[in-house]
């Protein structure tokens, strides 16, 4: 009786110094084993893992990609125009032991105080660097800036045992002391451009008109010379056509060219011509009486 009343105890010790050795890793997590204080063992697959009671203390950190959000800053990119700006970050842990070392008992809260500030220190470093202005920070550039912010915090978050898997700039407003002023440089700069476009584009009416003037000249000049031309030849053909007929019948045609004569000076109605009788204008109009009573 008092042999199995000794051995109870120390079977329910057993047991529990045995569950206390046992401790489970979970998918999402890892797992780092320390023993007054030095790592000793690092657990990053899930599963069943052995550390020694009382001794062994078991440090979990998560696998997850955990997010962070910075304060806002204020930023001055190139163009002088001040800039409130926040940020949104996707990290996760990659290096516990590199973690574990840099942020010591602080752990996550630490962490995350670390990577703010290099967030901070590369934000501003990026937005007011050269060649970035308000404009580019607020036009499809921004993608490329938001990666450049996460390259280069990657490398500095490195030494926490940290991976930056994103950045996003959130908001992007201007400070309340500075909206008035900036408002007016935008319209005096937008009216600047439009005073430019405007010159620019008289510039180039000139050009055309002058273009389209001098087309208009050379397009005339080639048809005067054209009808010339064409006047020249269907009055040379005339004239032989004359000439030809002139010498088949010299009286048909001083008859033909006669009543062209008449044609042309007994126009109108009210015509009236006053002339001798015997001009040589009515050869063709007197009678063969009339011409033998004369």
């Amino acid at each position: 009786m008092r042999k199995s009343s000794f051995l109870l105890p120390v079977i329910v010790l057993a047991i529990a110094a045995a569950l206390s050795s046992i401790f489970i890793v979970d998918e999402r997590e890892k797992a780092l084993v320390l023993r007054f204080g030095q790592i000793i063992q690092v657990r990053e697959e899930p599963g069943l893992g052995f550390k020694v009671p009382v001794l062994d203390e078991v440090v979990r950190y998560e696998d997850r990609i955990l997010s962070l959000e910075t304060p806002t800053i204020e930023v001055t990119p190139a163009d002088d125009r001040r800039l409130e700006v926040d940020a949104f970050v996707l990290y996760r842990i990659t290096d516990v032991v590199q973690f574990r070392q840099a942020v010591s008992f602080g752990g996550l809260r630490e962490a995350e105080a670390q990577l703010a500030n290099i967030l901070d220190g590369q934000i501003r470093a990026v937005l007011g660097s050269e060649g970035v202005t308000s404009n580019t920070i607020l036009s499809p550039e921004r993608g490329r800036l938001m990666e450049d912010i996460r390259v280069q915090a990657d490398a500095r978050a490195a030494a926490l045992g940290l991976d930056v898997v994103e950045v996003r700039l959130r908001q992007t407003n201007l400070p309340a002391q500075n909206f008035d002023a900036t408002l007016q440089r935008m319209i005096a700069e937008r009216d600047r451009e439009a005073t430019d476009e405007r010159a620019r584009g008289r510039e180039a009416a000139s050009r055309v008109t002058a273009l389209a003037d001098r087309t208009f000249d050379e397009i005339i000049a080639e048809a005067t010379r054209d009808a010339r031309i064409i006047e020249g030849e269907a009055d040379a053909e005339r004239n032989r056509i004359f000439a030809e007929a002139y010498t088949r019948d010299a009286e048909f045609f001083e008859f033909y060219r006669s009543l062209e004569a008449y044609e042309q000076a007994l126009q109108g109605q009210n015509s009236t011509m006053v002339m001798s009788p015997d001009s040589e204008f009515f050869n063709y109009l007197k009678s063969d009486q009339g011409a033998n009573a004369q």
